[in-house]
């Protein structure tokens, strides 16, 4: 999924409770499954990151490249400004994006 093209605001707003728990009926619910979300966003942003930054990665010790890589730092400043992981999540979970199902309600 392409996060940095995400609708989610990048500083810190408030919800309302109701919007939030109404697809389960429970609060606690919607924030474990909104939670669990945004533990997978994160990985996959961090494991994008480490991507990126590994062809930046030089192998000898040479003091003038160590000092200053600007082109890492633009990747680095670009990842620090996208949306938190959790911001994002509670986006899609009002958007009716993110699937979940609970297996003691599955009946056979």
């Amino acid at each position: 999924m392409d996060y940095k093209n995400s609708k989610a605001a990048s500083s810190t707003i408030t919800y309302d409770k109701n919007k939030i728990a109404e697809p389960t009926s429970n609060i606690y619910e919607a924030i474990t499954i909104i939670a669990k979300r945004a533990q997978q966003i994160n990985g996959d942003l961090k494991s994008e990151l480490i991507e990126k930054l590994e062809e930046f990665a030089t192998y000898t010790d040479s003091l003038d490249e160590v000092f200053e890589n600007k082109e890492q730092i633009e990747v680095s400043k670009f990842y620090e400004k996208l949306p938190k992981a959790t911001a994002i999540a509670v986006e899609e979970w009002l958007e009716g994006k993110i699937y979940y199902r609970n297996p003691e309600e599955i009946q056979e």
